[in-house]
């Protein structure tokens, strides 16, 4: 029922000499999703962790997760989960929250075992926390919405903020969407990177033949992933993060590290870009 994968950190310069397969071991994570099954990745970037859960219509309990030697996977950590399926339930903290596509779910440290429940197909991220903090379902409805980009560079899109400044407080966990209107390709330019934080992206919503043209690497030495839906990319602190997709699509970002601060990247313009 449960696997979990550890990805170690890579240095810049590490990443330069890799071909694709080396790239795709380390930075794509793929396979998430398995009816009947939670799959996680365990990464030494910051102590974050994404996966799956499907329960099928049945239930799955996340609870003892062995690479945390914790009594319970949360004792020392926060999660914020995404139903990126048809309506589910999640328990936790001798609560129930039912869940609808889009909704995000925000535990605090300390909620002890997570039940997955229904037709719900659950994006899990969590990183460490200092400190418990009240959990809270935040629906499509309560998200903070920004709107970005413009026809004319064809990268006109709509950020929705869930577990966020603008929306509630957390430790350091920062998560939310991005999905691009009709006719826009193009996610994240001008580029940027974050030194402070890591970042994860989930591509979400996508038809089963398209791809996302993901490009990551330092800003003067970029490499790329294509990247189908519902596989995602660990985006260290040095690297950029931008794509363009073929179709319509949306990407889930996480982010934890330093701090909370949503507006201090430092933007890399595509004439520096190399």
């Amino acid at each position: 029922m449960l696997t979990v994968e550890t990805r170690h950190a890579i240095h810049p310069d590490h990443a330069k000499g890799m071909d694709t397969t080396a790239l795709r071991s380390h930075f794509l994570g793929e396979g998430m999703f398995a009816d009947g099954e939670i799959r996680l990745v365990y990464t030494h970037y910051d102590r974050f962790t994404l996966g799956g859960a499907v329960p099928a219509g049945g239930t799955l309990t996340l609870d003892k997760v062995e690479e945390t030697k914790t009594d319970s996977f949360l004792d020392r950590r926060e999660m914020g989960i995404v139903n990126i399926g048809e309506t589910g339930t999640v328990e936790a903290g001798g609560e129930t929250y039912e869940m609808n596509r889009g909704d995000v779910l925000y535990l605090g440290m300390g909620s002890g075992a997570v039940t997955f429940g229904g037709q719900g197909r659950f994006y899990i991220t969590s990183a460490p926390a200092h400190r418990e903090l009240p959990s809270r379902l935040v629906t499509v409805a309560d998200c903070v919405e920004v709107k970005l980009g413009a026809s004319e560079t064809s990268n006109k899109r709509t950020i929705k903020q869930f577990i966020h400044p603008q929306v509630m407080e957390s430790c350091q966990l920062i998560l939310g969407y991005t999905s691009l209107e009709d006719g826009s390709v193009w996610n994240t330019i001008p580029s940027h990177i974050h030194d402070r934080r890591m970042e994860a992206y989930l591509y979400w919503g996508m038809d089963e033949d398209a791809r996302v043209l993901h490009l990551m690497g330092e800003p003067t030495e970029t490499r790329h992933l294509f990247v189908a839906n519902e596989q995602a990319v660990l985006s260290p602190t040095w690297s950029i993060h931008s794509g363009a997709g073929i179709g319509e699509y949306t990407f889930i970002w996480a982010m934890a590290g330093d701090n909370v601060d949503y507006t201090d990247m430092e933007f890399i313009q595509p004439k520096e870009l190399r």
